[in-house]
């Protein structure tokens, strides 16, 4: 670990300046005064948990590179919210939801695929040297474990880096890119839930079906509310952290014995302790689901899934230093002609299919996100949709290396004619 030069550097210190700058988030957010009001209005409470710890490591306050929170929040707390998330989730009304989803999700996919190699292709015609480079320099190397971190997620990401091998200072570099483009596009897609009555209206989309089951899933959360004793929220917290625990075990077990004995399995991030870890968990949720613990989100099981995946996206925030758009100006604008492709095909097909704006943004953060954003986002329209964002972003993980794999191999054969 390289020696930090910020001001703070004890992550106790840091983890009390995220709570109260997401403590103080949500208290203005709730404000009935008319000016916060107005601010909140157009600014969306989520944009803020992200962008506020930003500015910590942007002006040197904290060094989220050196912290480790992130991957405390990471291995820990996102694992016991897509749990606490799902433990109520209506996967018969999910299925009523139809293949437009889906059929976003993989445009979304199609889009970071065929967009990598036309970026490619299009700043070489009046920029070559962005995209050049040779060996582990080579650009398109890096750019790969962008597409493994936008299709899917971490986990995929770092396969790519396994298996294209770019430099280590490239890979910095891409890390940074990926996470800023990701986020400026996430403020975009926080900002449409505002409008997106009128988005709808563009699509000409039919949004009832998740209309339905927002409120069906808010009228079960109603009609099973109760205070929450002592003995209730330790029990949520039980089940939380022990499906974590087991999710933990048996990823320290399933991803060795497949790397031991199906290496070539490598490409679909099934060696990857973190995909199962996911992928794990989400499931335990799931079927917890059809048990009596259901009950327990009368207690307040999403709300406290919900404080973690917060805490998660402050400590996701403060990995973004937005000094590094000057530093690499040229590199930014080919991730943002990348990610200009991924949106221009999500909205050809989203307006072919009429598909509603929610449908439009999981889609897109199910790839460009995946169950680190995709609940959050899904949240942000309604608490009772994060479960939504949670499935779609397990079959980003799913498909995510393999389709990083290809989209890899088409900015190599663009790249180097």
């Amino acid at each position: 670990m390289e020696e930090s030069h910020a001001l703070i550097t004890n992550d106790a210190v840091i983890l009390g300046i995220l709570l109260i700058i997401l403590a103080i988030i949500f208290k203005t957010s709730s404000s009935s005064h008319p000016k916060l009001k107005a601010f909140y209005g157009v600014v969306p409470m989520l944009l803020l948990c992200y962008f506020i710890p930003s500015l910590l490591t942007t002006f040197h306050i904290v060094d989220g590179e050196n912290s480790n929170l992130y991957f405390v929040a990471s291995r820990y707390l996102l694992p016991a919210c897509l749990v606490l998330l799902t433990l109520s989730v209506d996967l018969r009304e999910i299925a009523r939801l139809g293949w437009k989803p889906i059929a976003m999700f993989l445009a979304g996919t199609f889009g970071v695929i065929i967009g990598g190699p036309l970026a490619i292709l299009i700043t070489s015609t009046f920029a070559p040297e962005l995209v050049g480079g040779a060996g582990p320099e080579a650009v398109w190397r890096g750019m790969a474990t962008i597409a493994g971190s936008w299709i899917g997620g971490g986990a995929n990401q770092a396969a790519m880096y396994e298996i294209f091998g770019p430099s280590d200072s490239l890979y910095s570099v891409m890390i940074t890119i990926d996470v800023i483009v990701a986020e400026v596009w996430m403020a975009f897609l926080l900002i449409g839930i505002g409008k997106q009555d009128a988005i709808n209206r563009f699509f000409r989309a039919d949004s009832s079906a998740v209309d339905r089951l927002r409120d069906k899933m808010e009228t079960f959360s109603k009609s099973i509310t109760r205070i929450p004793s002592t003995a209730d929220i330790m029990i949520i917290l039980g089940i939380g952290f022990g499906a974590t625990a087991i999710a933990h075990g048996m990823a320290d077990i399933i991803a060795p014995y497949i790397q031991e004995h199906a290496p070539g399995l490598q490409r679909f991030s099934l060696t990857s302790g973190f995909f199962w870890l996911i992928v794990i968990s989400t499931a335990i949720g799931v079927g917890l689901s059809f048990t009596r613990l259901r009950s327990y989100e009368g207690a307040g099981a999403s709300k406290i899934g919900t404080i973690f995946i917060f805490v998660l996206v402050a400590t996701i925030g403060m990995k973004m230093d937005i000094r590094a758009i000057a530093q690499y100006p040229g590199l930014f604008m080919v991730g943002a002609i990348w990610m200009l492709i991924h949106i221009v095909i999500l909205v050809a097909v989203g307006f072919f299919i009429r598909a509603p704006y929610f449908f439009f943004a999981i889609g897109s953060k199910a790839n460009i996100g995946g169950a680190a954003s995709a609940p959050v986002l899904a949240a942000a329209f309604h608490p009772a949709l994060a479960p939504v964002g949670v499935l779609l972003a397990v079959l980003g993980y799913i498909l995510g290396t393999y389709g990083a794999w290809l989209c890899g191999l088409l900015m190599q054969t663009i790249a180097t004619g």
